[in-house]
């Protein structure tokens, strides 16, 4: 050490040369209280401006938070950025004149978990991490992993699926790929966090069951096949108690249970009792408020809080700061290779793209359909991704038109110049604001324009084909509604019906893009159109992506992760979204918002998504697991290990590419278990495999194995892990309802895979759905 370092330090402990007992012992209770506490957070356009604590500069601008520093024990701040899909930083800076901090926007959770390719997806994490460290972030607030409870969720674009195992797998895929930089990722939000609507003060009443099963699934295989450096607690109570204020979950649950080994964050201003969620294991409070330092100090001079507690939770925080980019001072270069990452951005699009409609091999685009005529302003204005804290500062965005014409495609230039003139009229009426007061008071999207009869008309006779592109977003603090969003609008439906009518009159062909973020009703008009891709919210290169998918240059393996019910109101959790509240007892939180206390109660217990529609015989307009291809697939023998003492057993089967082109395949393991003394849904997913690209007459062999605790469900009587004696039925399936191939085994006795504590359980005793009997 030079002498001038050993004069700042005095010759004290330091965090990398001495134990970590060593540097806490070292610091006083100002320095243990702010470490737990962030440094509050730069927020455009507050009333307030600046931090709400500490240093009045970001150290890197835009990021969502920083940890505190303490200079003389050697530990750095950290810094923390959004990123559900992308790094969420500034992307121009007052000091730094004509420089821009680009980041990439990759496709949004639910198109990645569309491909159903591990793979890929921990392909698109690295380069993602890569970006984020380039930028001097240490740690990302991502994956988004909560349920598609609800297809109404307004962050529903942020998660993966309404399957855990496809939620976990996705997940684990997503924080090795990021954290394989050295840098690190908060999987949120944990837990039972599966609306907008009353988030900070909303009361989530969940059975144990559906709790572990469905909510808690997810995020234990992640934690288990990943590591990720931090969890990130939510906002709602849980059973009556805020998440972040649940030891029960927190510790005994996540560390004792599932062997988690970093620490956990609040969301911002998260929970309400500061002392509460240092006690239940919460290590860091974000951003960090002065109420908060105020009341920890206080209740550990006088007794109310253990400063071992304190000491606890600091040492959590540590472990995970020496691993981090900023203590090893690593010099990040602010310029990642954004070129590479937004091809990559382009391939990850169209393997998430999932075909629903394919009538007559309208697609891929053949020689005859080179003349394009492109209605709907989505067709024009591309939607990257979703809003608040799912955005993205990016360089650019293509637009379907933008694809299709670098393809090789004419656009029609009369209804490109109607809708650009349109898109730019809307434009300049709309209000400019800043971040905040966009976050808080989103300005509605701009309306479809209206129907020109006369236009289409012409077009049809024109045009080889006609696309139409259909739009929508979301983001946080608000749930999607029904009428215009779930539903088409007026205009919208006016559009298919004008544009269907003229071009079928001419026997030409109308395809649909759906440049969506959740799911929306499309049983009432699918018929009246020959094709529809599904193109999530692709990020930046999403035109070029659709682009490769409709002209066949890639040919659509996505599956969807979520389904399409035939209707809203065959939602089994449509009765009870988004609960109810009590305005009577509203309040005033985080910056200045009002907040209205709600409550509630998933009555659908485990029968969410598939489980459901499959149990209960409800026929979806498309299924959980569905996707079409522009080639065939033959499923050969499913063959089976015999179990052996443990359950575990091996499923194999060859996959097959009959058709004219190559594709891959997505070849789904679903599992049909006795209900004996529990109640169970007719199958669940447990294993999944997607094939390479496999030209034509190609064939894979594929093989998973399944444990006796991937068969599992949770007994709440004994609160174990149990796998019931009886007959069970391996589907190979190409989604939930096109079960391909069959086989059964038999287990001669219950298997207790874990004995677990009770914890997280309802205060009063709740009214779930069964399929046949109550346990």
């Amino acid at each position: 050490m030079c002498s001038s370092a050993r004069s700042q330090t005095g010759g004290l402990p330091q965090l990398g040369k001495n134990s970590i007992p060593e540097v806490i012992l070292a610091m006083t209770l100002e320095e243990k209280v702010k470490l737990l506490v962030g440094k509050g957070m730069n927020l455009p356009g507050m009333e307030t401006g600046g931090p709400v604590i500490g240093s009045t500069k970001d150290k890197v601008p835009g990021a969502a938070g920083t940890t505190y520093e303490i200079p003389r024990l050697g530990i750095p701040s950290m810094v923390l950025a959004d990123g559900p899909a992308g790094v969420r930083i500034d992307s121009v800076r007052k000091e730094h004149p004509g420089k821009t901090y680009y980041a990439t926007a990759w496709p949004v959770a639910t198109l990645l978990a569309s491909s159903w390719d591990t793979a890929l997806v921990k392909k698109v994490g690295t380069a993602f991490g890569r970006e984020a460290k380039e930028y001097g972030v240490d740690v990302i607030l991502a994956p988004g992993m909560n349920i598609h409870r609800n297809p109404l969720g307004g962050r529903n674009f942020e998660y993966y699926s309404e399957d855990p195992a496809v939620t976990g797998q996705m997940a684990a895929a997503m924080v090795n790929g990021i954290e394989s930089n050295g840098v690190g990722t908060s999987i949120k939000h944990f837990a039972a966090n599966n609306q907008e609507t009353n988030r900070f003060t909303v009361n989530t009443i969940v059975s144990e069951r559906a709790l572990r099963e469905i909510y808690l699934k997810g995020f234990e295989l992640a934690v288990k096949r990943a590591q990720p450096w931090t969890v990130m607690s939510s906002y709602n109570l849980l059973n009556g108690t805020y998440t972040s204020e649940r030891e029960d979950l927190l510790s005994s649950i996540l560390r004792k249970e599932w062997g988690f080994k970093g620490y956990v964050m609040t969301d911002w201003f998260g929970g309400t009792d500061a002392v509460a969620q240092m006690k239940a294991g919460n290590n860091l409070l974000m951003p960090g408020t002065p109420d908060q330092v105020k009341r920890i100090t206080e209740a550990v001079k006088s007794g109310r809080l253990s400063e071992k507690v304190l000491d606890e939770n600091v040492a959590g925080i540590l472990r995970i700061l020496l691993q981090t980019p900023s203590f090893k001072k690593y010099r990040y270069s602010e310029a990642p290779d954004l070129g590479a990452h937004a091809q990559l951005a382009r391939q990850a699009a169209a393997e998430g793209m999932v075909l629903l409609k394919n009538k007559g091999g309208t697609l891929p685009l053949g020689p005859d359909s080179r003349n394009i005529a492109v209605f709907g302003i989505n067709g024009y204005e591309l939607i990257a991704g979703g809003t608040g804290s799912g955005d993205v500062n990016k360089a650019y965005k293509v637009s379907l038109v933008q694809g299709l014409t670098s393809a090789g495609y004419q656009v029609d230039g009369e209804v490109q110049n109607a809708y650009t003139a349109y898109l730019q009229q809307q434009a300049a009426q709309r209000p400019k604001k800043s971040f905040f007061e966009e976050f808080v008071n989103p300005t509605p999207p701009i309306a479809e324009r209206a129907v020109d009869k006369e236009l289409v008309g012409q077009k049809a006779v024109a045009a080889d084909l006609a696309i139409i592109a259909i739009g929508r977003n979301a983001g946080e603090q608000r749930d999607r509604q029904m009428e215009g969003d779930y539903l088409l609008t007026e205009t919208e439906k006016a559009l298919i019906q004008t544009v269907a009518g003229a071009f079928h009159e001419q026997n030409k062909k109308v395809v649909v893009v759906l440049n969506i973020g959740g799911v929306i009703e499309v049983m009432p008009w699918r018929e009246e159109v020959d094709a529809i891709l599904l193109a999530w919210q692709p990020g930046l290169e999403g035109g070029n992506a659709m682009a490769d998918v409709l002209s066949g240059k890639e040919n659509p393996s996505g599956k969807l992760a979520t389904t399409f019910p035939a209707a809203y109101g065959e939602v089994p959790s449509a009765k009870s979204f988004p609960g109810k509240e009590f305005p009577e007892k509203a309040t005033m939180g985080a910056l200045g918002l009002k907040q209205v206390p709600g409550e509630v109660t998933y009555e659908e217990g485990i029968y969410v998504g598939y489980r459901y529609y499959n149990t209960f015989g409800v026929k979806p307009t498309y299924e959980f697991g569905y996707g079409l291809s522009y080639t065939d697939f033959v499923y050969g023998n499913l063959t089976l290990s015999t179990p052996d003492a443990k359950g575990k057993f091996t499923a194999t089967l060859t996959v097959t590419n009959t058709g004219k082109v190559a594709g891959k395949e997505v070849v789904q393991l679903y599992v049909s278990a006795p209900s004996g003394k529990l109640d169970k849904p007719a199958e669940e997913l447990r294993s999944f495999a997607k094939t390479a690209l496999l030209q034509p007459g190609g064939s894979q062999t594929l093989s998973f194995t399944l444990s006796a605790a991937d068969l599992a469900s949770f007994d709440t009587r004994t609160s174990c892990w149990i796998t019931e004696a009886g007959d069970y039925t391996v589907k190979a399936g190409a989604s939930s309802l096109q079960i391909r191939q069959r086989a059964s085994f038999r287990l001669g006795k219950d298997i207790v895979v874990e004995k677990l504590h009770k914890a997280v359980a309802p205060q009063a005793a709740m009214n779930e759905l069964y399929s046949k009997k109550k346990y």
